[in-house]
């Protein structure tokens, strides 16, 4: 794990909101009916969803869940047309741990 690629990543305020929210989903976001019954991605939420509530562009909210992503703290799931985003309790958890290391 890259610390400062994950530093950085949640160096951006609506990043860092969007990890926040993704804690309990069920609160900040509506059902994901749109989600197929045989989507075993719990806890998931779309892109158009995040973007919504962010009041921001999908195509900025996706580069912002990519980078979320690439930095461990975020996991990803197409089904169909739609990519389901949720938090990646075991890469921020061994974020936390290696940061304590470090510092």
């Amino acid at each position: 794990m890259d610390t400062l690629l994950t530093i950085k990543a949640l160096s951006n305020e609506t990043r860092f909101k969007i990890l926040e929210w993704l804690k309990h989903p069920e609160e900040h976001f509506d059902p994901q009916e749109h989600m197929p019954a045989s989507c075993n991605f719990k806890g998931g939420i779309c892109v158009g969803s995040i973007s919504q509530k962010t009041g921001l562009a999908q195509s900025v909210v996706s580069g912002y869940l990519v980078k979320l992503q690439k930095a461990g703290l975020l996991e990803s799931h197409r089904a169909g047309q739609w990519t389901y985003y949720r938090r990646n309790e075991e890469g921020i958890n061994r974020f936390i741990e290696q940061l304590k290391k470090e510092l």
